[in-house]
């Protein structure tokens, strides 16, 4: 970089630090830096909104954080995405250590109070919450870069007590401990989450008024995109970055009736056919395009969580305008082209909506009946070390936001495991990009994660989860780690999780380029007999360029009656789950239609290598995809610190031993899920 010239992220502290923003946001800082004393700490944020450009460029003149350098060959570049997420370019979660005000249980509901604490803290200040219970029957709205930290989770409680009911005290039979769900439809409850970090609740998307055509096609890993106009555009803002899908009718595999067609374009496969078929077709579906014929009427799903029939997308932050380009803070994840109407759209005109740098630390959840904790635009902000349980839809839920954080963290045990959105552990949606999900625990829910045109450039990292289920179905088994239920997401990097499977379900549209490293996908759940669709690793319709690299497969012990491939794969038609007990590979599988057989460009388009399975007790090396020394991470430049003394990379498919110890697991299995592991640090 030739000298004197910022870099991107340079320019991006200042601008987090000399913005002051009306509205939601109000003033911001730098996460994770003291601007307000003589010093440069990366210990506590600041506590007012001064601006210092100064000491932001003495910090950044480092350079970011180290990432590692990413392996040449490994995988093909387009698949390749320097991860970067949550608040990792920043040096990781501020250590707030300033009090401003410290509260206790009233007896009665303790809304107003935290409401009131929080709205007058200071920048970078710590509203505390002592050990008890908190009544919070009305929403906690978080609008101002300030962190909500009880006294540890479990110990400081957040319950809404005119919200989700808990689970009974009856097992589901077929079981190990899973308890039986309350109906909601059986009892009357306030429809709110417990906290929103965002300016509010509804409301908080881009403004497609604003919207700005590219004039170029923007390049996968660069940083600059050129517009027709950058009118409404300034340094700082977060915008989001889009294309329509262009999609067309296109023929579909065997198994559905002759001469029938899918919606679908190179990217895009949305779950809609002609003629109509089971799923998200309207009624009207017609020779001429999945449209309703009622003007104005938008055909099922794909306006839900993306402008309409524009799911793939990823927000970035502007580092710098000059004349018709922009420059963003990181990378694009994938091509935005000209020919798809690739549009940069602000969320306000000449302002930032977003509420940047807030925390929540320390406490548990309960009762959430419109989820438990949101993040509705929010940027750069965090869930540390929380207990999210009881919740009716989704227990973490981060929309329309950047740079999200959740971490050391318990979600567990939705009051309703149904489908519909009831009972989800963690859901991004609305474009959310470079997302970080670590070291948590996720159990006993309808789906552990889902993705729904949102996910770009984001890591979930050394979680464990298990248990999902359908109460209506539990025998089958759900969805384990994966980017998926609904078209759109894109370039997620699953890395160091243990789960029962690896999967896309396609229930309303695609997902591709994810990748899965280093992960232990056991094929089958803790605590259910499984039965139905059982498989360690389960990709399908539309599921295009995964890539599996050094995962292990499967228990050891456990591997009686199994196929490695379906055999549907080999054959090219539908004979889903003949095979045995289970399956090691069942790839390019519709969830609704199982006469359907693989997607042949599901099956092309996959790269597995270098991962070891219980079945043939090797490790196979297949897709052209030649034997080598692989990395211990593609995102982490050294052994995380709250792995303690433990074995990193904990999942070694080549080594003589396979599986070592996962600190989320361990501490599940103890019984005390917020315990560090042995020189383990914050």
């Amino acid at each position: 970089m030739p000298t004197g010239q910022q870099s991107p992220n340079a320019v991006v502290f200042a601008i987090l630090v000399a913005c002051v923003w009306t509205g939601a946001a109000q003033a911001s800082e730098p996460t994770g830096f003291d601007c307000g004393g003589g010093t440069l700490s990366r210990e506590s944020a600041p506590s007012n909104g001064e601006i210092c450009y100064d000491r932001i460029a003495q910090i950044s003149a480092a350079g970011p954080p180290s990432a590692p350098t990413q392996p040449d060959g490994l995988l093909p570049k387009d698949r390749m995405v320097k991860w970067k997420p949550g608040l990792m370019p920043f040096g990781g979660i501020p250590r707030r250590t300033t009090i401003y005000k410290t509260l206790s249980p009233s007896g009665h509901d303790d809304s107003t109070a935290i409401q009131v604490a929080l709205a007058n803290a200071p920048l970078g200040q710590v509203v505390q919450l002592s050990p008890g219970t908190f009544i919070v029957n009305n929403l906690i709205l978080m609008r101002r870069s300030v962190t909500l930290r009880g006294s540890g989770a479990q110990l400081t409680k957040l319950i809404k007590t005119n919200g989700a009911k808990p689970r009974t005290s009856n097992v589901i039979k077929g079981t190990k401990g899973i308890l039986e769900p309350v109906d909601p439809a059986s009892y009357r409850y306030d429809a709110q989450p417990v906290i929103i970090v965002g300016p509010s609740r509804w409301n908080n998307g881009p403004d497609s008024t604003l919207s700005q055509g590219l004039s170029a096609d923007g390049v996968q890993g660069a940083n600059v995109v050129t517009l027709a106009s950058t009118v409404n555009l300034k340094p700082g803002m977060l915008v989001l970055l889009d294309e329509k899908s262009g999609a067309s009718w296109q023929p579909t595999p065997g198994g559905f009736p002759q001469s029938a067609k899918v919606w679908q374009g190179d990217r895009v496969a949305w779950n809609m056919h002609y003629p109509t078929q089971p799923g998200d077709d309207n009624s009207a579906s017609n020779a001429d395009g999945p449209y309703d014929k009622t003007p104005g009427a938008l055909p099922m799903a794909m306006s839900w969580f993306a402008r309409s029939d524009r799911p793939i997308n990823e927000i970035k932050q502007i580092a710098s305008v000059t004349s018709n380009t922009i420059t963003f803070t990181s990378p694009l994840t994938i091509s935005y082209r000209v020919s798809h109407g690739a549009e940069v759209t602000p969320y306000a005109r000449n302002r930032n909506i977003h509420v940047v740098n807030a925390g929540v630390e320390d406490l548990s959840i309960y009762g959430g009946s419109d989820g438990g904790l949101r993040f509705e635009s929010a940027a750069y902000s965090w869930a540390k070390s929380v207990e999210v349980t009881q919740w009716l839809g989704e227990g973490v839920a981060i929309n329309n936001s950047l740079g999200i954080e959740l971490r050391d963290s318990f979600i567990h045990t939705g009051s309703w495991p149904e489908p519909g959105g009831a009972g989800y552990a963690v859901s991004l949606a609305s474009g959310s990009s470079e997302i970080l999900i670590e070291n948590n625990i996720l159990l006993d829910v309808c789906k552990n994660m889902v993705f729904r045109s949102a996910g770009a450039g984001s890591v979930v990292a050394y979680n464990y989860a298990d248990d999902s289920f359908d109460y209506d179905t539990p025998t089958w088994v759900e969805v384990g780690i994966n980017a998926s239920h609904m078209a759109g997401p894109h370039h997620v990097l699953f890395e160091g999780n243990l789960s029962h499977n690896a999967d896309s379900d396609y229930t309303h549209g695609n997902s591709t380029y994810l990748t899965f490293f280093r992960n232990h996908l056991t094929g089958q759940r803790e605590r259910f007999t499984d039965k139905a669709g059982v498989r360690a690793v389960g990709l399908a319709y539309g599921s295009w360029w995964d890539s599996f690299v050094g995962n292990v497969l499967g228990r050891p012990g456990q591997m009686s009656n199994w196929s490695y491939d379906d055999p549907s794969m080999e054959k090219g038609v539908a004979a889903w789950g003949s095979g045995g007990k289970g399956n090691i590979w069942m790839i390019g599988y519709d969830p609704i239609r199982w006469k359907m057989a693989p997607d042949p460009k599901t099956l092309s388009t996959l790269i597995r290598g270098g991962n070891f399975d219980y079945l043939t007790s090797k490790t196979v090396w297949t897709n052209g995809f030649r034997e080598q020394a692989l990395p211990a991470s593609l995102y982490l430049s050294k052994r995380p610190d709250f792995f303690g003394n433990y074995q990193w990379p904990w999942v070694d498919p080549t080594g003589a031993i396979k599986i070592h110890t996962l600190p989320a697991k361990a501490r599940f299995d103890a019984g005390t899920p917020f315990a560090l592991p042995s020189g383990a640090g914050r």
